[in-house]
């Protein structure tokens, strides 16, 4: 490996994690003009447990970093709560967007497609990519950090410095300064999560099945290339019970034969369907809140907080708190021209990680709530039965526990995001450092893997 890559490198913030969550607001600072490093440990492409549906109030987002929702799935427009033999269809909300009419309703993109759109997306706008590298220590304090990593097949690290450091890494794995405390014994109530793709099945475009199921629910949906994903969560319990059935079926094999027979939906989606890739498996999933006011280091999508998947808004809080903490970090006033960059003080980003923390859970405590509640209702029999009687006597309550939900209220300040942004390109034209401001528009998105120019990936020993 090469000596430049052992050196210390300074910059102005480190991001860990290069998901939906970390490579959007890699993006949003690179083109304000930071010098930004984002880490990412797998190697991309690739595919990852996820229900993969992008809420309507996302796309205008998605679209400023450069992603259209050309690639993605048929506009979702109708929900199924699926239970058993039986079904009831919903009307979605349509989201209003008056600067952005073709955004009324959600789409599914597959994570190995949107990732890399992304990262490809941060990598053009300057973002320094560290990939596959694994964060080994995390060492310091707000305006002073300092991150080792250790690229994949390597026996070398790099070590980064940086005034402002962003946690997000997920939820299935811990930074090293947290591992210890993350450890705790298996209950039989421990969800697990699943995903597996299919080609050929047999559900309708644009719709959004909901299953609930004793022990467990899921979702079904059809994303970019005509892909269904199936995706769900299992109690422990639940999935050693079924296996102790069928001990020779491997644990994504049991999940399949356990919906399947739950699920006359999954039965009739998956006739004659042919899976795509193996089951995917994870967890246990642990939905609550992680972002703490006092945290020096910020948190954004799944490392601050993670809601129950069932109503599929893990991504909106992903894309919507990378934004609302671009936002605070940024914190202009529209119209102010700005002659250099200005990352925050330590003193000033305590204060700012307190705003974001609060304005964290006044938008998303809400979602969570609601999700944990239909969580429970469908896992129990006699609560989810009530609710498919309940759903058939008024379909209207599946559409409104969608907006209820999230779909149509997206909780970051994009137009002002956006408006910080050109104020300081302006004011970078009329600087001599203009040459480190990036520009807020995006180039039309790609698949191909990041531009290596400006990526670090693993390299061999001399």
């Amino acid at each position: 490996m090469p000596k430049s890559l052992s050196a210390a490198s300074d910059f102005d913030a480190v991001v860990i994690g290069a998901g939906p969550a970390g490579s959007s607001v890699a993006i949003l600072l690179a083109r304000a003009g930071w010098s930004v490093a984002l880490v990412e440990k797998q190697v991309f492409p690739r595919r990852k447990v996820c229900g993969e549906c992008i809420a309507a109030t996302n796309w205008p987002l998605l679209n400023a970093l450069g992603v259209s929702a050309e690639r993605a799935g048929a506009p979702l427009q109708r929900t199924v709560l699926m239970r058993g033999n039986d079904s009831v269809s919903a009307a979605l909300p349509a989201a209003a967007h008056p600067d952005h009419p073709g955004h009324a309703w959600g789409r599914a993109l597959g994570r190995e497609t949107l990732d890399t759109l992304l990262v490809t997306q941060a990598s053009a706008a300057g973002v320094q990519v560290f990939q596959p590298c694994s964060v080994r220590e995390v060492n310091g304090t707000a305006g002073a950090w300092e991150v080792k990593l250790r690229p994949a097949h390597s026996a070398h690290d790099i070590t980064l410095q940086a005034k402002v450091a962003i946690a997000a890494h997920g939820s299935w794995e811990a930074l090293p300064s947290s591992r210890a405390r993350r450890r705790r014994p298996h209950l039989p109530s421990d969800l697990f999560a699943f995903k597996a793709n299919f080609r050929g099945a047999a559900l309708a475009p644009g719709s959004l099945p909901v299953l609930a199921f004793q022990g467990g629910y899921g979702g079904m949906v059809v994303a970019d290339d005509g892909i269904t994903t199936l995706a769900c969560c299992i109690r422990r319990d639940a999935l050693d019970a079924f296996r102790s059935q069928c001990p020779s079926l491997r644990a994504g094999d049991a999940v399949q034969a356990l919906l399947m027979q739950a699920c006359a939906g999954v039965r009739e989606a998956l006739r004659g369907a042919t899976r795509d890739g193996v089951w995917l498996a994870s967890g246990p999933i642990a939905p609550g809140i992680r972002l703490r006011e006092s945290d020096a280091m910020f948190r954004v999508g799944n490392a601050a907080g993670e809601a129950h998947p069932i109503i599929g808004e893990g991504m909106s809080m992903a894309l919507q708190s990378a934004w609302m903490l671009s936002a605070e970090l940024l914190g202009s006033k529209v119209g102010a021209q700005l002659p250099e960059v200005q990352v925050p003080s330590a003193d000033t980003q305590a204060l700012m990680a307190r705003r974001y923390a609060i304005q964290w859970r006044r938008e998303f405590s809400p979602r969570m709530r609601l999700a944990a509640a239909f969580a429970h209702v469908a896992m129990r029999p006699a609560l989810s039965r009530w609710l498919l009687w309940a759903a058939k006597l008024q379909p209207g309550l599946l559409t409104w526990g969608a907006r209820l939900g999230g779909k149509v209220r997206c909780a970051a300040d994009a137009a002002h995001v956006n408006a910080v942004l050109h104020d300081r390109l302006l004011s970078a034209r009329h600087s001599p450092a203009s040459n480190s401001i990036h520009s807020p528009s995006a180039p039309a998105h790609s698949t191909r893997p990041p531009h290596r120019g400006s990526t670090l990936t693993e390299r061999s020993t001399p």
